[in-house]
């Protein structure tokens, strides 16, 4: 995924066995999901915030397409209420260097930090001065261990996993009429995020379409190792008609296997955007669809989670921000929805 490239362990991570059973998505404690059009700042509080001389940092994990457009959803967020941005940093899955970011973050004194903590155990040490100054956390889609919602932290914020991988599921029937056999590569981590949606294709396929069958599954932690898997896979099950990919790195390798074998009817969906995988969709060739989270949406959500906190107003422990399926019918509008950027031109030139 865009925002996971590297594994992030979490210690209350939802593991394969049991995430499976889940219905729809929950927290990283086990949360139930408020949905991010529920967290909404009402433009009479305007002038509270204003006139409260607040300011922002956003220390980011890594830089991507889903990050700035993360950024971007805050920004204008913030934007609207008068708050004013003073730091914004990447730390390049870089435990150490996200440290540094906080410390060199906190000299400007910042009212609030959205961030996205890398590791649970260096996170809880590196977020100590910011909860003990009393700077609003707002996380995305991970916590420092020991953290408690109202006391250390505002929120955390991320994907309606469930729905990612319902969707995903539904794609892949679609374009398989509902008929024929699936791989399944899933990400091989405890890690809620993946495991949620990567199980919720697997709960929607063997509860939603009977006429199909999962008869490969392989799990991936590298995703270099992705066209390896994916010719074991074709090998030993050659007339696949579909394939579902963790997120849109391996994706890329599963479909370079398939091309390599001259394979044209094997249908590929997986999940976050990326313009390798959407050239093939609109080129009409293996991939199905590309199922996205509303990245911009869920900047927005985050900002405004952390200037109600400011308000002291309620905030509650675990929002999602909404999937949108994207194919190659819709590949500039769903761009727009999830980034809030024009698609690449070579995805949409005639």
């Amino acid at each position: 995924m865009k925002h996971l490239i590297k594994t992030i362990t979490c210690g209350a991570a939802i593991m394969l066995s049991s995430a499976s059973v889940q219905a729809q998505t929950i927290g990283p404690k086990g949360e139930t999901a408020t949905l991010s059009s529920e967290i909404t700042v009402s433009d009479s509080n305007a002038e509270a915030l204003k006139n409260g001389n607040y300011t922002a940092a956003l220390l980011w994990h890594d830089q991507s397409d889903f990050v700035n457009a993360v950024t971007a959803g805050a920004t204008a967020e913030f934007e609207r209420f008068g708050i004013e941005v003073v730091a914004t940093t990447s730390a390049g899955f870089d435990a150490a260097k996200q440290r540094s970011d906080i410390e060199t973050a906190l000299t400007k004194k910042p009212s609030i930090i959205l961030s996205l903590p890398l590791d649970p155990v260096t996170s809880a040490a590196a977020f100590k001065e910011a909860k003990e100054e009393d700077v609003k956390l707002v996380f995305l889609s991970n916590l420092p261990a020991g953290y408690e919602h109202g006391n250390d932290y505002t929120t955390v914020a991320t994907d309606d996993l469930f729905q990612m991988g319902k969707q995903a599921a539904d794609a892949l029937a679609a374009s398989m009429e509902e008929k024929g056999t699936v791989g399944w590569i899933y990400h091989d981590a405890d890690y809620y995020v993946t495991n949620q949606r990567d199980n919720a294709f697997k709960t929607t396929i063997e509860n939603d379409y009977p006429n199909i069958s999962i008869v490969a599954e392989q799990g991936i932690s590298d995703p270099a190792r992705a066209e390896e898997i994916a010719n074991a896979m074709l090998l030993r099950n050659p007339d696949l008609g579909g394939i579902y990919v963790t997120w849109a790195g391996p994706a890329e390798g599963v479909l370079a296997a398939l091309r390599a074998n001259g394979n044209k009817t094997t249908k590929i969906v997986t999940l976050d955007l990326s313009e390798p995988i959407a050239l093939d969709m609109v080129r009409g060739g293996n991939v199905a669809a590309i199922v996205a989270d509303e990245a911009y949406e869920l900047g927005r959500t985050m900002a405004a989670a952390a200037m109600l906190d400011l308000l002291d107003q309620d905030v509650p422990p675990f929002i999602v921000a909404p999937a949108v399926t994207v194919t190659a019918d819709n590949v500039s509008e769903g761009w727009m929805q999830s980034l809030h950027v024009e698609a690449p031109k070579s995805l949409t030139a005639k």
